[in-house]
């Protein structure tokens, strides 16, 4: 038999984070092994349990979600870190994928989107919300448009952006509007397998680690 995969829901309201447990204990894979009030509280509960997957508020006292999020991702905590948000936070939520968060869902999820986001997340994958992606756009028009002293020299990317073929481009384009792969494969009439193998080849020419890297830095860059 497989192991579980083991949540922390982390959240300073009692009330949703015994909601979220109740939700996930009907799952048979999913096991909640704690539950944090803060993000200082979640850093020492990741430590001393060893989650999969987190479950992040952002708005919380002591230590808001995003800062916890950054700090488990530069110590090498195994974890996923899911934001948990509500339509207010967008501008929280951008912060949190950039601090290294493999996704983010909306409180009102419904109970079988957020047991499959649990497991996309803990199996290596990422997730992006169509609907936040597309509130978070002007965000970024905005640090686009906004003036901004000259940026230092940068070293080009790992592998050039001219790499990517016509169909990889349209793909990146989707991904950044937050489509899955069955989306995606219905509108270029193409496999959901292909589709992932686009996807693969996307990563390795981009050097990204995941679909959710992926779609900010086509969103960041205009596309």
């Amino acid at each position: 038999m497989a192991e579980k995969i083991r949540v922390l829901i982390v959240d300073d309201q009692t009330l949703i984070r015994t909601g979220i447990q109740s939700l996930l204990s009907r799952k048979p894979d999913i096991e909640v092994v704690g539950q944090a009030g803060d993000g200082a509280e979640a850093l020492a509960m990741v430590r001393a349990l060893d989650p999969d997957v987190v479950l992040m508020d952002i708005m919380m006292p002591v230590l808001d979600g995003v800062e916890a999020t950054r700090r488990l991702t530069e110590s090498g905590a195994r974890a996923a870190v899911i934001i948990l948000t509500t339509f207010g936070d967008d501008e929280y939520v951008f912060r949190g994928i950039a601090a290294g968060a493999r996704g983010y869902l909306l409180k009102d999820v419904d109970h079988r989107a957020l047991a499959d986001a649990v497991r996309t997340v803990a199996a290596g994958g990422a997730l992006l919300n169509s609907e936040i992606t597309a509130r978070l756009l002007p965000y970024l028009g905005r640090m686009v448009a906004s003036p901004s002293p000259p940026a230092p020299v940068r070293p080009p990317l790992p592998v050039c952006a001219e790499l990517l073929t016509d169909r990889e481009r349209s793909i990146l384009h989707m991904l950044a509007l937050g489509s899955t792969n069955q989306e995606i494969s219905a509108a270029l009439a193409i496999s959901v397998g292909t589709v992932k193998n686009h996807i693969s080849s996307i990563l390795s020419k981009l050097d990204m680690r995941d679909r959710t890297q992926a779609a900010l830095w086509a969103l960041q860059h205009g596309m």
